[in-house]
């Protein structure tokens, strides 16, 4: 039984022990952990050099240069192809003086072929020949040529139309406007209606086709024109 305590109580104490040194090395370490902040940290920022920086004096400006004391000039403003500045700005402008330059040399007065001051021939080309500035022709039109109406004495050929029987019968009188186009040689093309009565219309187309013009000349060629024909349809004898 007292065997059994003993073990007992050697056990426990064997557990505090280990349980205390366990604390104290616990103990040991956090006390390190909180003293390796304190032992490295900076002091305060020292503020001498910042104030003695910012609120020390700006140096004083050199004195300004007397105003008698000037440089030696240069011989010239040019140091190879350099233009130097100069040493000094002068008080006045100097003045130049220009020599005479002498005047163009006088030539003989000989004159050019078809100039102002001699008659002759004149020079090929140039302003005493005007044809070479003639205008040239304008170019023909590719269309026809628009014109209103047709003189009588273009019409060298003319067939009088024929009176429809039925169109006299009934009293129908009045004009037929056809559009044709005259061609280079004076025939007609392109026969087309622009208004008419029914009646009195196909007579007309018959008697217009078989006419002839007096071809148009544009700069002295013959061209196409395309014009208004009026075929009147009157009865006599109201």
């Amino acid at each position: 039984m007292f065997s059994t305590l003993e073990s007992t109580w050697d056990h426990s104490a064997r557990r505090r022990w280990t349980t205390l040194a366990s604390f104290s090395m616990q103990a040991l370490g956090l006390s390190l952990l909180l003293a390796v902040p304190v032992l490295f940290v900076q002091g305060p920022p020292r503020l001498q050099w910042l104030a003695a920086s910012v609120f020390s004096p700006p140096p004083a400006s050199a004195p300004p240069a007397p105003r008698g004391a000037q440089r030696a000039p240069h011989a010239s403003n040019m140091s190879g192809d350099q233009l130097l500045q100069p040493a000094a700005i002068p008080n006045g402008i100097a003045t130049m003086i220009d020599h005479d330059v002498p005047g163009a040399p006088a030539f003989a007065e000989t004159g050019v072929p078809g100039g102002t001051g001699h008659r002759g021939p004149g020079v090929p080309g140039s302003t005493g020949d005007l044809s070479a500035f003639a205008p040239p022709p304008p170019p023909a039109p590719v269309r026809p040529l628009r014109v209103s109406e047709r003189s009588e004495g273009d019409l060298i050929h003319r067939v009088k139309p024929t009176y429809p029987l039925l169109a006299r019968e009934a009293r129908i009188q009045g004009s037929v406007k056809l559009r044709a186009i005259i061609s280079k040689t004076g025939t007609i093309e392109n026969l087309s209606i622009v208004n008419g009565h029914a009646m009195l219309v196909a007579s007309a187309i018959e008697a217009v086709r078989q006419w002839r013009y007096r071809p148009y000349l544009l700069n002295g060629e013959p061209i196409e024109v395309e014009t208004e024909i009026t075929v009147n349809f009157i009865l006599s004898g109201g």
